[in-house]
C-alpha cells in the first residue's frame, strides 16, 4: 500500500474514529471511572446491599423466564406459518409483526388497559364479584406479559424466516427411516434451528435486561436494574451508584450472553 493510500484510508477512517472516541469511548470511561470518586467499595455496591441484590435477581430471573417463552412460542408460530399455506398468510404475519413499531411505554399501556385498575380484567372481575378488582399489571406478571409482548414479534419473524430456509431433504430423510415427529424435532429442526435459537435469544435476553420503557411503566411493585439506576440518577442524583449499578448491568448480560454462545455453540458442546 502505498503512502497516498494509507494518508486517504486514514482520512476516510478519522470521521468514525472521532465519532467513537466522543460517543462511545469517552462516555464509557467515565462511567467505569465515576463509582471511585465514592471510594472503590462503589464499585461492589450490588454485590452488598440487599436492595441491589434483589434487584439484579429480579431482572436476570425475569429475563430469563421471558428469553425461554419467547423461544418456545416465538418458533412454534414460525414454524408453524413457514410451513403451512393459507389465505391471509402474510397479512397474519403483518399482524403479529405490528408491535415491532411500538415503544415500551405503549406496550405498557396496553398492559394496564388489560390488567390495570381500571382495565379490562378488573371492570370484568368486579362485574363477576361485585366489587372485587382483579389487576395483575403492576407486578410479576403484568411485566411478564409485556416483556413477552415486546420480543415476540422478533421471533416470530426470525424463527419464520429460518425455518423458510431449513433443508426439507433431511426432514424427508428421516421420515423415509420411521422417525416419529417427536425424533424429527430433536435430531433435525433443533439442530438446524440452533444458531437461530442462539443468535434470537441474546437479542431477546439482552434486551430484556436493559428494557426500560416498560418496566417504567409498570414496575411500582417489581423493581428492575434499569429502574434503580433510574431511580438512583434522577430523584437522588447519585451518579457514582448509577454508574456502578450500569457497569454490574452490562458485565451481568455480557457474563450471560458469553456463556450462552460458549457452550451453547456446536464447538462448546464438543
Amino acid at each position: 500500500m502505498s503512502t497516498r493510500q494509507r494518508l486517504l484510508l486514514a482520512g476516510c477512517a478519522a470521521p468514525a474514529g472521532a465519532f467513537f472516541l466522543a460517543f462511545w469511548l469517552l462516555p464509557a470511561l467515565q462511567l467505569l471511572v465515576l463509582p471511585a470518586e465514592q471510594g472503590w467499595k462503589t464499585y461492589f455496591v450490588v454485590l452488598t446491599d440487599a436492595r441491589y441484590i434483589e434487584s439484579m435477581l429480579n431482572t436476570v430471573l425475569l429475563s430469563v423466564v421471558v428469553t425461554l417463552a419467547t423461544l418456545v412460542i416465538g418458533a412454534t408460530i414460525g414454524i408453524y406459518l413457514a410451513r403451512r399455506r393459507f389465505a391471509g398468510k402474510h397479512l397474519l404475519l403483518a399482524l403479529l409483526t405490528l408491535p415491532l413499531s411500538f415503544p415500551g411505554v405503549i406496550i405498557g399501556f396496553f398492559v394496564i388497559l388489560l390488567g390495570g385498575r381500571q382495565g379490562l380484567v378488573a371492570d370484568l372481575s368486579a362485574a363477576l364479584t361485585g366489587g372485587d378488582r382483579i389487576t395483575f399489571a403492576y407486578g410479576l406478571l403484568g411485566m411478564f406479559l409485556a416483556y413477552l409482548y415486546f420480543s415476540l414479534p422478533r421471533a416470530v419473524a426470525t424463527y419464520t424466516a429460518a425455518a423458510e430456509a431449513m433443508d426439507l431433504q433431511l426432514e424427508e430423510a428421516a421420515r423415509s427411516l420411521g422417525a416419529s415427529r417427536l425424533r424429527i424435532v430433536r435430531d433435525v429442526w433443533i439442530p438446524e434451528l440452533a444458531p437461530t435459537t442462539l443468535a434470537c435469544g441474546a437479542i431477546v435476553f439482552a434486551t430484556s435486561m436493559g428494557a426500560f420503557g416498560t418496566a417504567f411503566t409498570l414496575a411500582s411493585k417489581f423493581e428492575v436494574v434499569p429502574i434503580t439506576i433510574y431511580n438512583e440518577f434522577t430523584n437522588y442524583a447519585n451518579f457514582a451508584l448509577a454508574a456502578s449499578l450500569s457497569i454490574a448491568l452490562g458485565l451481568v448480560t455480557w457474563l450471560v450472553l458469553f456463556l450462552t454462545r460458549r457452550f451453547g455453540s456446536s464447538d462448546g458442546m464438543r
